[in-house]
């Protein structure tokens, strides 16, 4: 009576386990334009009402050096930096500019960066940019949400050119992709 009451309860847990598998996104018929940033587009539906029930958001934000420079330029002349701070700036800044990760997630240990990979392939499908973030954790948002943010300098590309981001979330068992224009 004893195994067959194991190998029940054996079968309901990998039933269940089963069942918790996360349904793939939804995608956009045509990309959206994210409203921060003017130089990404949502392939997939990850800032709607429906991820934002179910606590799982990502965003990404692109600054091109051009913009980057400017805006080191404007606190130069605001701040009367010295000029071995404003080398020092100049120097730190990522020659393909910045991307910035925004992943908001329900609990701290779940806004976990380390559960990010970043891909990021041209328009012949020829892998340009990869990498997983670094570990931490979260800091509380609203609710029951929690929010990590990244700022990773990103690759140079030789031509200003479309690239299609894709964000792996390693316990989700999901994919965000987006299309960032490159300058």
């Amino acid at each position: 009576m004893k195994k067959i009451l194991l190998v029940f309860t054996l079968l309901s847990s990998l039933a269940a386990s089963a069942q918790m598998v996360t349904p793939e996104r939804k995608r956009y018929l045509r990309p959206k334009k994210d409203e921060e940033c003017a130089l990404v587009q949502n392939v997939t539906k990850n800032t709607d009402e429906d991820s934002q029930k179910d606590a799982t958001m990502t965003r990404v934000a692109y600054r091109p050096y051009a913009e980057m420079l400017t805006a080191i330029d404007a606190q130069r002349e605001m701040n009367r930096w010295a000029d071995s701070t404003y080398q020092r700036r100049f120097r730190a800044l990522p020659p393909g500019g910045e991307l910035t990760v925004t992943m908001y997630r329900r609990g701290a240990q779940n806004a976990d960066p380390s559960l990010l990979s970043l891909s990021a392939k041209d328009k012949d499908g020829k892998e340009v940019f990869a990498q997983t973030l670094t570990p931490g954790t979260g800091r509380f948002w609203n609710q029951d949400q929690y929010k990590s943010v990244r700022s990773i300098p990103f690759v140079k590309t030789e031509t200003p050119q479309p690239l299609t981001l894709t964000i792996t979330d390693s316990k989700l068992k999901q994919s965000f992709e987006y299309i960032i224009n490159v300058q």
